[in-house]
């Protein structure tokens, strides 16, 4: 019995040294200054976020077994849910409206403004007020019932009760008398109603300093999850009313928002180890970047001009448990958040940011990439090496699109950087005139997929077409070896520079210098007539290729640490102390 328990205790010392020595993240005195964020889902107005389509309506409806109804209120300045006490448990559906004459159109489940017949179903916008204002959302609600088309709307911190619906000031006119006025509400009015008909359930007003927010709840203990657009969502909702239409934003805890990223800005179906590497890069992204929209009332949009977020609809074990097992971590450099710019492939090498955006930063320096391609051979990215052709005349016309006063293109000037991605570019004309640009101009002017390119074969670009050749850690063979060499039978023996091939990739031969490789070159155009851009990858080339992420995780078996401190020079991941109080979701039983 002994000797048993003695083994026993053996192998648990044993266990609980193996997961000291384990590495883990460090510690660190960073904390997040918010456990719940604000992502802007639809935005009437653009202001430094991408243009999105203006919207009068919303629609919201709690998942099938995961939501009980919808409890009203609005965010405080600390991002807390306050409550109005005001629930809406006879429905699951429920649309948040401009204050307009709004009409329901059935074939798409939307509203939008009347105009012409006010047959259908038609929500009306002038209502009856009840002379009396009330502290408390259960005092104006009974008061509300006592009338057919009752309903209690929320004004600068009281309740009133409204009652009815006309189309017209002329019509509700007629119908002021006795106990009531006339409300027809303004231009911060939002109005709810179940969806589907013209019921009003609740109407918001507090002008510019307060925005109705909605969140889910249950009477278990399930999360609660709500449809939106198609898209489903953790968390609560808030509604922006603007002159053009309603912004709608997601409340929504830090890690639930992260596990709606990964799932869309990756596969869900990637390794484990690469997700885990894209869920600190977009934890960390979102802090590094909180209130970038502030003036639009969010922290981030959902497109790629931030992040793509649309929720969990993608999202499974694999992607949350990427997220769960990396929870609170992020990336930094000397105790400071990382911009953590990430992209899907950079086809050979990443870039230095200042090579690409503004000023150079230590840990976004360009790093010859040589796991990438790994994944295009295997034959998951598409598209990986491209072309793209331009005549002198469609290339002329492309750059006067841009603004640039030209003529026909008949040469082109190419400036490298050091790991072969492309730093300027110089388009002659046939008066002989120069345009350049560089940055991420180089990219955009021609419209090209990425900054790795050639034209004509001029090169050192890893490209399809490229004209350099690499040894081992990616350095061109003329900038390290002062000669070529064999080794033969007869022993070691000088090779004359004019006799050396090399044999790519894609199964082409071609020779191989063996003096210094150019950093800049000007080549016109080929045989055809034509300018051809042959290049790889697809990005901005500034951080962490996904797809080499993917790489590095399935074919070498690297960890995201790996994966991070590779792309992200000098960086180190931590785990950050907590935040707020999380108030993002809710359940419990009414009462």
């Amino acid at each position: 019995m002994k000797s048993k328990l003695k083994t026993i205790i053996t192998a648990l010392l044993a266990l609980a040294l193996s997961v000291s020595l384990a590495p883990a993240p460090a510690r660190a005195d960073y904390t997040p200054p918010y456990d719940t964020v604000r992502i802007g889902i639809y935005s009437y107005k653009a202001d430094g976020a991408p243009a999105q389509k203006a919207f009068s309506w919303s629609n919201l409806q709690n998942v099938a077994g995961y939501g009980d109804g919808y409890e009203l209120g609005y965010y405080d300045s600390d991002r807390q849910f306050v409550s109005l006490g005001a629930f809406i448990t006879s429905t699951n559906q429920i649309s948040v409206l401009i204050d307009k004459n709004m009409k329901y159109n059935s074939s798409e489940n939307s509203y939008s403004e009347l105009s012409g017949s006010a047959s259908g179903t038609v929500v009306g916008c002038f209502h009856l007020r009840y002379n009396t204002v009330y502290a408390t959302y259960d005092e104006a609600a009974a008061k509300a019932a006592e009338y057919d088309g009752g309903f209690v709307k929320y004004e600068n911190g009281s309740f009133v009760v409204l009652v009815g619906q006309y189309l017209s000031s002329g019509e509700l006119s007629r119908a002021v008398g006795g106990d009531f006025t006339g409300d027809s509400g303004t231009a911060n009015t939002v109005t709810v109603v179940e969806t589907r008909t013209n019921r009003i359930l609740f109407e918001f007003d507090c002008g510019t300093s307060l925005n109705l927010a909605v969140r889910p709840f249950s009477n278990s203990e399930i999360k609660t999850q709500t449809w939106h657009r198609g898209c489903m969502y953790y968390g609560g909702f808030s509604f922006l009313r603007g002159e053009a239409g309603i912004t709608t934003v997601n409340y929504v805890n830090v890690e639930d928002y992260v596990k709606g990223v990964i799932c869309y800005e990756m596969g869900n179906g990637w390794p484990i180890e690469a997700l885990k590497a894209q869920a600190i890069t977009a934890r960390t992204y979102l802090m590094a970047n909180i209130n970038r929209h502030r003036s639009l009332g969010y922290d981030l949009c959902n497109t790629t001009d931030c992040q793509a977020y649309h929720g969990t609809g993608s999202a499974n074990a694999n992607t949350d448990a990427a997220v769960d097992q990396t929870a609170g971590q992020y990336l930094m450099y000397n105790g400071e958040l990382c911009e953590t710019y990430y992209y899907s492939s950079n086809g050979g090498a990443s870039e230095d940011v200042e090579n690409v955006w503004t000023e150079a930063i230590p840990y976004l320096r360009g790093v010859v990439d040589p796991y990438e391609a790994d994944a295009y051979k295997d034959g998951k990215i598409n598209q990986y090496y491209w072309t793209v052709t331009y005549t002198p005349s469609s290339l002329g016309a492309r750059l006067r699109s841009l603004g640039k006063n030209c003529s026909d293109i008949v040469k082109i000037r190419l400036e490298f950087t050091n790991v072969g991605n492309v730093k300027s570019i110089t388009f002659i004309d046939t008066a002989g005139r120069n345009i350049t640009v560089n940055k991420e101009k180089v990219r955009t002017y021609p419209s090209v997929r990425s900054c790795r390119y050639s034209v004509n074969g001029l090169g050192p670009a890893n490209s399809a077409n490229g004209t350099s050749y690499y040894v081992n850690d990616g350095t061109a063979i003329g900038e390290t070896l002062p000669g070529l060499f064999a080794i033969g039978s007869s022993g070691v023996s000088e090779l004359p520079a004019d006799d050396i091939y090399a044999i790519r990739g894609t199964g082409t031969v071609d020779k191989v210098s063996a003096g210094s490789t150019a950093n800049s070159g000007t080549v016109g155009v080929n045989a055809q007539g034509k300018f051809v851009f042959s290049g790889s990858g697809y990005g901005h080339n500034v951080g962490m290729s996904q797809w080499g992420a993917y790489s590095m995780a399935k074919y070498h078996n690297m960890t995201c640490e790996e994966i991070l401190t590779f792309y992200y020079t000098g960086t180190q991941i931590v785990t950050a102390g907590t935040g707020a109080a999380d108030d993002d979701w809710w359940f419990g039983a009414l009462g």
